[in-house]
């Protein structure tokens, strides 16, 4: 095979065979492909798009470009190892509450996440505002506390789905992030990569998401449902609103709070609902599908093990097996706190109308909450506290929301940014709807 007979049959609109992307991945990953070539197919898949067998087969190169996970030795036979992905959003904290409840119930959650991402925070990052805890876990500490606590979130190595990581690189300075195979091939590369039976997608849909309009959002829902069914995985995805932040808290360690607040089923309502449906698709994967749990079933697991405690202390245990202080679950109020609090009201009478996500989310990053670069440090502590959201009736001098940051400066130039991101108006709104549709390889 050569690189520019399939650069040339992609460019003219051909359907290329496993074997060519086989032999494509793999020339890229092992230096014998140039990135320029590499980039003039990225290009030609950009315009030309793929159909769902090809874009299969490109993911299952991607995911077998490196290591694979091979979670089942670590566990009982039969047992189903299950994990959730989101698009990534605003104030978007639900694998913190998700994955102890889901482990609570009885299923293995075994989880590689990332850092923030320009305005989406990142589940890594959240974390590591827990004093002491650490994603960095070799293969066999992963295992062993798969085993033993039921849940993990690690990081991602290097040797895990390393195609994806050079060809995103690349993406990135060629103008081809966007491609939907490529961004399905590349979300889905690492979730099957790292060794999950059953996969929960949460495909965010709003001005907060990469994926701004309903039909975007379907069309990558689709896609990647179809990859993992294809690649033998139980899969769902629900598509969810990210019009505006998610839950109240923007910011790590406030979101840490929130998520622990959560767990104990005092979450913020929108916040409460997408965790529980999140978890209940995740069940009702893990025990079989439509064979198995329902969904009244379901919801009732979840509610048994808030209340009863289990799910916070699945969370404690899984905190200390990776080094973190679990005396700041049980006093969230001595996780990192900002030195400058700015409570920001309503100038007027009226509804709050919209509340722009993506803005508040670039507002924190700047405060310190996220990285302009990859690499540079963040504040733990910074960030935005909601109190009014979208459909709330709000009179002059109530609280819209607080500013947490380390400086007056920030907090004011801060304030001014997020009083333009609400808009208020006379006319009574609805509150926006939690999740949008569920797209599933098993039944409702």
């Amino acid at each position: 095979m050569n690189p520019v007979d399939i650069i040339v049959k992609k460019r003219d609109g051909g359907r290329l065979s496993a074997e060519e992307l086989r032999y494509f991945v793999d020339g890229f990953v092992a230096g014998d492909i140039p990135d320029y070539q590499v980039a003039a197919w990225a290009m030609a898949v950009y315009f030309q798009g793929m159909d769902p067998q090809e874009t299969t087969a490109l993911t299952m190169a991607m995911a077998e470009s490196g290591d694979q996970l091979d979670l089942h030795h670590a566990l009982p036979p039969g047992a189903i190892i299950v994990d959730k992905h989101s698009s990534g959003g605003v104030g978007d904290k639900t694998t913190l509450a998700v994955g102890p409840i889901v482990a609570a119930c009885g299923l293995a959650v075994g989880k590689m996440s990332g850092r923030g991402l320009s305005f989406t925070g990142g589940t890594i990052d959240k974390l590591e505002s827990i004093r002491g805890w650490s994603p960095e876990l070799s293969e066999e500490q992963f295992l062993k506390q798969l085993q033993t606590v039921g849940l993990v979130v690690a990081g991602q190595t290097a040797d895990l789905a390393p195609a994806d990581k050079k060809l995103y690189a690349l993406r990135d300075v060629t103008g081809t992030v966007p491609s939907l195979p490529l961004i399905a091939g590349s979300i889905m590369s690492k979730k099957l990569a790292a060794g999950a039976d059953a996969i929960v997608l949460d495909v965010k849909c709003g001005h907060g998401a990469f994926m701004e309009t309903l039909d975007q959002a379907r069309a990558l829902a689709e896609l990647m449902v179809e990859i993992g069914s294809r690649a033998g995985r139980r899969m769902t995805a629900l598509i969810t609103q990210m019009e505006q932040p998610l839950g109240d808290a923007i910011g790590n360690a406030l979101e840490v709070k929130e998520a622990i607040v959560t767990l104990h089923g005092q979450g913020p309502a929108d916040f409460q609902e997408l965790v529980e449906s999140v978890a209940a698709e995740m069940l009702r994967l893990g025990y079989g599908g439509e064979s198995g749990l329902n969904a009244v079933d379901a919801r009732s697991r979840i509610s048994d093990v808030i209340a009863s405690g289990a799910a916070l202390e699945k969370f404690k245990a899984f905190v200390a097996a990776q080094g973190g202080d679990v005396a700041l679950v049980d006093h969230p109020e001595r996780l990192p706190a900002a030195p400058v609090t700015l409570p920001l009201t309503a100038n007027a009478d009226g509804y709050v109308q919209a509340i722009d996500a993506r803005e508040l989310g670039l507002t924190a990053v700047d405060l310190g909450g996220g990285r302009h670069k990859k690499g540079e440090p963040i504040d733990h502590r910074v960030g935005i506290v909601l109190a009014r959201k979208v459909g709330a009736r709000v009179n002059a001098g109530d609280l819209l929301c607080t500013i947490h940051a380390a400086d007056e400066a920030s907090a004011q130039a801060a304030a001014q940014r997020v009083r333009a991101a609400y808009r208020l108006g006379h006319g009574a709104v609805e509150s926006l709807p939690i999740v949008y549709e569920r797209i599933s390889s098993v039944r409702a």
